[in-house]
């Protein structure tokens, strides 16, 4: 399970590739497949009959709410859905006025919406939407009113349950392969079944020889499997392979030989040089030996061949395809308010890099070890526009998300250039590194050339931390680069970080407060704070001495290894830290209580920060 607003770009890149070799490719997003077989008439029918199999004394407060009102919930969901699709946009002045949709407890969260000139009365959507947001109104409505029908669905169907991290525990950083494997032989819950029967109409439809299963993240893996099993249960003689993010950080080590009772291959990196040399040795071309990249079962044991030939350069992987994708089935979905940070959710963005890998990769959390990181590579800005231009007469949009480790400041304004030079019109976005490079005259000319958004790490706001995370960058340049593009009309997300080696409880306030006079002074708009976590293809989990740390060992496992755990002698309460940080944050990206002491947000006493109030404002003007 991914994004549900726009398909995941692996399958569209190694779709073109694969095409361009002379490849007959198909590709399909089961992952969207099967939230809308659920969310709909047939599949809510079949949410009700297993939530009415639980004793009473069993259902959860959302699921008896769903019960009573199924009716509603039954005449609504598909509505819903089309509307969130974008095909009955009129649908927003029935949803918007809140009378057609029912409410759960996730519409709890619209209390926080309270407009400071009128605290005791008024509606909330009202004063955060303005009088002219009827639309964006609505489908905030209905995005909490699916996000309630999660929870229905984990309390009476799968407790593993959600949109974008399905069963990720089976996965993340999983040494044995016993919890997945125990899941894999379990009975079926009504969401395997679902997935079972799409599995297999996209096989009949399209009848493969070889299915390749692009597994991103922890929370696509237990789905991979599945559909794997479907595969072998019926077809046992098609060939299935594995990659994808999650393969290609998590299983590097992998020596489990039950993974190949669902799968033949698992290969690694970059998935172009390997599938040609795969292909080659299923038309018994190359022999199992110069397979590259690519785990295999030989006689019961996981064999991993790495023969080493060039990879298909940036340049020659060709134009990725989304054919075969049903581009208007995807949800434009509204979590959260804030303009800048509903990007994430909102409208179906051609996802497409500049580069390949990361031009800085020095970064000490970053897993720089690793191909996508370490080899950097560019093409051509005349290249990267002739692609843009073959995207948008293929899918008739417009808006580009940029998904670079960092977009490097040259190719970007070359880029810039280009488009604006052959009067390529675009809406795009993407991450970068705040290097001082970034100018104001450079984020004029990318906010022309159609840039309305980037995002960055500003990581632990600390320059000492900055400087030990080798980050390259300083608070005061952070806010001197952010600003610049505020200024140009782009808005600016951060990410955060909290747990870092050595960090102190002073840290974390000094930290949070130059965060609120970031968002103070209009430098940054959207924020999240994500906990640190060493790994073991990282600088800090590969010289934990370096930072202060000890790490803790490793289980024994034959499965999958990313995640390491470490001894911190400052003793810093991370977990309390990360609920203060968090709450602060939500509340300063919706314009709330940014004049407050930073220390009201901790629970307990905590020092008072030894940030100068002013720091950010001088920053801007020296």
């Amino acid at each position: 399970m991914t994004q549900l607003n726009t398909p995941y770009p692996s399958t569209a890149y190694l779709t073109g590739f694969l095409r361009k070799e002379g490849v007959t490719a198909f590709q399909e997003d089961l992952a969207l497949s099967l939230v809308l077989r659920l969310l709909s008439r047939p599949g809510l029918e079949a949410v009700r009959q297993a939530a009415q199999r639980r004793p009473l004394a069993e259902q959860s407060p959302a699921v008896r709410d769903f019960l009573a009102l199924f009716p509603r919930y039954r005449a609504t969901v598909e509505p819903a859905i089309a509307f969130l699709q974008g095909q009955d946009p009129t649908l927003a002045h029935r949803i918007a006025a809140r009378r057609f949709l029912p409410e759960g407890a996730r519409f709890a969260a619209l209390d926080v919406y309270v407009d400071p000139d009128d605290p005791d009365g008024g509606d909330p959507l009202a004063w955060a939407f303005g009088a002219l947001g009827t639309h964006d109104r609505a489908r905030h409505v209905a995005t909490l009113y699916l996000n309630d029908l999660a929870d229905v669905i984990r309390d009476a169907v799968d407790p593993r349950f959600e949109f974008v991290r399905y069963a990720d525990s089976l996965a993340m950083s999983q040494p044995s392969f016993d919890p997945l494997a125990e899941a894999l032989a379990a009975p079926p819950t009504l969401i395997d079944t679902i997935l079972d029967e799409l599995t297999w109409e996209a096989v009949e439809r399209h009848q493969p020889t070889v299915v390749l299963l692009s597994v991103p993240f922890p929370g696509a893996v237990y789905a991979a499997f599945r559909i794997a099993q479907s595969i072998k249960r019926r077809r046992p003689e098609l060939t299935v392979c594995l990659g994808g993010g999650y393969v290609n950080t998590e299983l590097r080590e992998l020596a489990e030989p039950r993974v190949f009772d669902y799968v033949d291959f698992v290969t690694l990196d970059d998935g172009e040089r390997p599938l040609l040399a795969l292909l080659e040795h299923l038309a018994g071309e190359r022999p199992a030996d110069r397979l590259v990249r690519t785990f295999v079962r030989e006689n019961g044991v996981v064999r991993y061949h790495a023969r080493s030939e060039p990879d298909v350069t940036f340049t020659e992987t060709g134009t990725p395809t989304w054919d075969g994708l049903p581009l208007h089935r995807y949800l434009s979905l509204l979590d959260m308010l804030n303009p800048m940070h509903r990007l994430w959710s909102d409208g179906r963005w051609n996802k497409l890099t500049i580069a390949h890998g990361c031009y800085w990769k020095k970064c000490s959390f970053c897993d720089v070890s690793l191909d996508y990181i370490s080899r950097y590579e560019t093409a051509s800005a005349e290249l990267l526009v002739d692609r843009i231009e073959s995207i948008v007469a293929e899918t008739g949009q417009t808006g580009f998300h940029f998904v670079d480790e960092a977009a490097p400041p040259k190719m970007l304004r070359a880029l810039a250039e280009e488009l604006l030079r052959r009067r390529v019109t675009i809406t795009w976005w993407g991450n970068i590194r705040f290097e001082k490079s970034f100018t104001p005259e450079l984020a004029r000319l990318l906010a022309d050339s159609g840039c309305i958004a980037i995002s960055g790490g500003l990581e632990v706001a600390s320059d000492r931390l900055l400087k030990l995370m080798k980050k390259g960058v300083s608070v005061a340049q952070v806010a001197r680069v952010t600003r610049a593009f505020t200024d140009a009309g782009i808005l600016v997300h951060a990410y955060l970080m909290y747990g870092f080696p050595t960090q102190t409880v002073q840290d974390t306030v000094d930290a949070l407060e130059y965060v609120r006079q970031l968002f103070e002074a209009d430098c940054i708009q959207s924020g999240f704070f994500h906990r640190f976590s060493a790994t073991v293809h990282s600088p800090v989990g590969r010289n934990p001495q370096e930072y202060g740390i000890t790490l803790l060992p490793l289980p024994d496992g034959t499965f999958a290894k990313n995640d390491v755990g470490f001894h911190d002698p400052t003793g810093t309460d991370h977990d309390a830290m990360g609920r203060a940080l968090n709450k602060a944050l939500y509340n300063y990206m919706h314009g709330i209580l940014l004049d407050q002491d930073v220390r009201r947000w901790f629970r307990g006493r905590v020092p008072r920060p030894t940030v100068p109030g002013h720091f950010i404002a001088r920053a801007l003007t020296g």
